[in-house]
């Protein structure tokens, strides 16, 4: 924890000036927090400054974490290589936890990259209020590091539910260990920054494009709602963001998400992580994190397009499993804009052709180098959310209407569902096949209670079929795998040597 927070001290640790005294005026070549936060443009900058970890949270480790760990995608071990423990053990579920500590590098630094957010936000929020810039200004920078803020201890409440709850900057090396907070005071706490941005933000159509809005922050409340079961709280959020006229589905599934340079911020999308293809350095590589391997170059310009590919030979991640490729209704346009298939040549496995993710495989210049965005929330999630909070409540005609928006845009009939329990059902797996492969199917098992269950069932056709779910011919099922079913991920162990809390 000291460690994530303690980069803020630049900002943080600047002297305060004293009367007269030269010895305490601040240098004004130095930046600190006394010198730099003094104009909008400051505040811009500072907030620009915390959306950029997300970038590092989406470019691969939210997959592995939340995909990776479920039944929606595998690891591929590429015995030529040696076998990477950080991914192969999510996808086995058997993470090595003791004592709730984990040493699990993706977990670590997924963990870091949200508190570089806190931090950041943090900052920001301990000044602006105090600082005369226009108004308006003053509420969409303050906005947007409560919303930003929120969504960062989402994250570790979702991953973690425990955590040390940091609201303003830390100082000193004293500070930066803090106490554990529980789940539920770590959604309190979202609720409230989440509220607050909501009042705070403006709409989409009037903010700038890839920014935070007030729809954005609403779909972050009712997502808490959703999890606490507030079904009556989670559809006014919700319906609040339909009835506001800034979304609507894009026409065609396939085109909900970005390409390498256009279709950003569409319609469709109520927030979501910004990459920039060049030499600018806001680039992502997900896709590449995302391919089964070993992969020649001929194969793998296939996906990419590049100029220049290179030979994958490291292990392959997040490669889809059967079971999602079944879990698709026969005619889901869904499926083929979600999974393709490729033949590896080079694969040591009694299969050589393995699925791949496709949605977001788009043509791009450069070997590891793109710039689609990574979508946190998209109107059709919150259609279904809102579907499913009618549900709850015993509104089945109704939910039955949302549903079915996301149904028929997929190319499907309406539901059959009439039951409760039907609906129910018919939700869940709505949002398995339309959210596929967008770091949402652990948090889904976790809050509806399935995790046990499905993955238990899932881990036993892994260890009866190994060659169906992609181990190599002279590979193995660890003997361990599918023993550590927690709902969430020990806290890692390189800041619990930094923290007496842990």
């Amino acid at each position: 924890m000291k460690k994530a927070l303690l980069f803020t001290c630049f900002l943080s640790l600047g002297l305060v000036g004293c009367g007269e005294d030269f010895l305490t005026v601040v240098p004004e070549t130095a930046l600190s927090s006394a010198t730099f936060f003094k104009s909008e443009a400051d505040f811009q900058q500072a907030v620009n400054g915390a959306y950029v970890p997300l970038r590092g949270i989406h470019n691969g480790a939210s997959l592995l974490l939340s995909e990776q760990h479920s039944d929606n995608a595998r690891y591929v071990r590429n015995i030529l290589f040696g076998a990477t423990e950080n991914q192969g053990n999510l996808a086995d579920f058997n993470v090595p936890t003791a004592n709730g500590i984990t040493t699990n590098s993706n977990v670590l630094n997924v963990y870091r990259q949200n508190f570089q957010i806190i931090a950041r936000t943090n900052q920001i929020l301990a000044v602006i209020d105090n600082v005369e810039i226009p108004t308006a200004s003053k509420s969409n920078l303050k906005g947007q590091a409560l919303f930003l803020r929120a969504l960062a201890y989402f994250d570790l409440a979702r991953y973690f539910n425990t955590a040390p709850l940091h609201l303003t900057p830390v100082s000193e090396r004293s500070e930066a260990a803090q106490p554990l907070a529980t789940g539920e005071q770590l959604y309190a706490q979202i609720i409230k920054d989440a509220q607050e941005a909501v009042t705070l933000l403006p709409p989409k159509s009037t903010q700038e494009a890839g920014r935070a809005t007030s729809g954005a922050a609403r779909a972050l409340l009712a997502n808490v709602y959703m999890i606490q079961k507030k079904w009556t709280e989670a559809e006014t959020v919700l319906k609040a963001i339909v009835t506001s006229n800034e979304y609507s589905l894009m026409p065609e599934y396939e085109n909900a998400f970005s390409t390498t340079a256009g279709n950003k911020n569409n319609k469709e999308s109520v927030f979501e992580v910004q990459f920039l293809e060049g030499s600018q350095g806001l680039n992502g590589s997900f896709v590449y994190s995302m391919l089964p391997a070993p992969m020649a170059p001929n194969e793998l310009v296939t996906i990419t397009g590049t100029s220049n590919p290179q030979p994958i030979t490291g292990e392959g991640n997040n490669v889809p499993t059967p079971d999602i490729i079944a879990a698709y209704e026969p005619g889901d346009k869904r499926k083929d804009a979600s999974i393709g298939f490729i033949t590896l040549s080079g694969a040591l496995h009694k299969d050589k052709v393995f699925p791949y993710i496709k949605k977001y495989a788009k043509p791009h210049s450069l070997h590891g180098n793109h710039g689609m965005n990574w979508p946190i929330y998209r109107y059709s999630e919150v259609l279904l959310f809102l579907a499913e909070a009618l549900m709850e409540q015993g509104k089945a005609g109704e939910a039955s209407t949302y549903l079915n928006q996301v149904r028929n845009r997929a190319g499907l009939a309406n539901t059959t569902a009439s039951s409760q329990a039907d609906l129910r059902a018919a939700i869940y797996q709505e949002r398995r096949v339309e959210l596929a492969f967008e770091s949402k199917r652990l948090h889904d098992l976790v809050r509806t209670g399935r995790l046990t269950e499905v993955i238990q069932a899932y881990g036993n056709r892994v260890k009866a079929d190994k060659a169906k779910y992609y181990y190599p011919e002279a590979g193995f099922v660890p003997g361990d795998a599918f023993t550590n079913l927690s709902p969430y991920y020990g806290l890692p162990a390189a800041e619990a040597d930094l923290s007496p809390h842990f």
